[in-house]
């Protein structure tokens, strides 16, 4: 990768995530070449990403990435649903899905877009901005300990949870996003375990995982993925952190941790405008993470191709009107391509994060008597709900919202 910073492009991309990469990769594509495009981050994406089980649907990805054997760790075939009892049940759905090496996924992307004409530095900390009176953006950055400026007109901030490039930033007031449920995760990953390389597990109860769930993915046939995702409110009572432990040591003594991981994730959807001045928010940094599955790949790839297509007709604008309509524009496709569904989610997780474990075993227990090929996930989800008829008026947001 480049190393010498120019003092000036047409777009700053902060954050080399899905996110980001994928808005760099698209400027570069819909310009022809033409933008001049720096994508900047403290480290280089193909570290081994924290804070991801790594999980994809194989149908979603493919829409925004052409999937690679060379990072696909595991072809997928179903999901075990565990309900707190232990009572498992079986989803299977042949090549549903992948388990992703995201380091390698991340540096094919990186290579992409620096053969795109991207400017690519990897040492580089964006930690503040302003903007000038002839309207660039202007960013510090330090790399080596030395802290340099440069300037674009447009900046993508893909810097991730807290969006803190904003901060402190008045015309960037407007893309606070307050409302943001950030939540701890955390996994291990571990060996000596048994699991099917070809299945996720998913598990729910709420002496380990209050108001989230708790996961095992295998990585390949010789380690596992075991975390877990608890709601916001519950952070004082469980610790993430020990309530791994104690769930590692119930339920797999024999395992051999190798490393553990931990982050916030990004879960509710904001109600607040994603660009302004053209100022472009995507990914994590935009709040665009499922808020039940807490799924944010095929999410940042997603916002990431939308902001490069806004962020380029933006720069081709003519007028203020046409850049405030662009801005709009951004935030209303992002909506209709996943935000609203997530909004509504988000507004009916307080009520799915209230099921108790009672109800999860006794949906679990009928659907175990459901023959294998007729489950959908569909069935699942209802069967669930069905457990609580006071649930089931609980999530009328999920479908009355709009």
């Amino acid at each position: 990768m480049a190393q010498k910073l120019a003092k000036e492009y047409d777009v700053v991309v902060c954050g080399a995530g899905p996110a980001g990469l994928n808005a760099a990769y698209t400027l570069c594509s819909v310009s022809d070449g033409q933008c001049r495009v720096a994508i900047l981050d403290k480290k280089e994406p193909w570290r081994e990403p924290v804070s991801c089980a790594e999980a994809v649907s194989k149908k979603a990805l493919e829409q925004f990435w052409p999937s690679n054997e060379a990072w696909i760790r595991q072809h997928l075939d179903g999901v075990y649903f565990t309900s707190p009892d232990g009572t498992k049940v079986d989803f299977t759905e042949d090549d549903c899905g992948y388990i992703l090496n995201r380091a390698l996924f991340h540096r094919e992307m990186a290579e992409k877009v620096e053969k795109k004409g991207a400017f690519c530095h990897f040492s580089a900390e964006c930690k503040s901005l302003f903007r000038d009176s002839e309207g660039f953006w202007n960013v510090d950055v330090c790399i080596d300990g030395v802290i340099s400026s440069v300037r674009a007109p447009v900046i993508v901030d893909a810097t991730g949870p807290g969006a803190k490039l904003t901060h402190g930033v008045p015309l960037l007031e407007t893309l606070e996003a307050g409302d943001n449920d950030l939540e701890p995760a955390i996994f291990a990953i571990v060996e000596n375990v048994e699991h099917n390389p070809k299945h996720i597990e998913l598990l729910f109860g709420n002496k380990y995982f209050p108001g989230g769930y708790g996961w095992v993915f295998p990585r390949d046939s010789k380690t596992v993925n075991i975390g877990l995702v608890n709601g916001r409110k519950y952070l004082k009572t469980h610790s993430p952190r020990v309530m791994l432990q104690q769930f590692l040591a119930k339920y797999y003594p024999s395992a051999v941790v190798k490393s553990i991981h931990g982050g916030a994730i990004a879960c509710g959807q904001s109600l607040k405008p994603i660009a302004v001045a053209g100022f472009f928010k995507s990914g994590d940094a935009a709040s665009c993470v499922n808020p039940i599955s807490r799924s944010g790949i095929v999410e940042a790839l997603d916002s990431g191709h939308i902001v490069g297509e806004c962020a380029w007709k933006w720069l081709n604008a003519n007028s203020a009107t046409e850049k405030e309509s662009i801005e709009a524009e951004t935030y209303a496709r992002w909506m209709k391509a996943q935000g609203n569904t997530h909004l509504r989610l988000s507004k009916a997780k307080v009520a799915f994060s209230s099921i108790q474990d009672c109800h999860f075993d006794k949906a679990a227990h009928k659907l175990a008597r459901i023959p294998q090929k007729n489950r959908t996930l569909f069935r699942i989800f209802f069967t669930v709900l069905c457990t609580s008829p006071s649930l089931l008026w609980k999530m009328r947001s999920f479908v009355y919202v709009r």
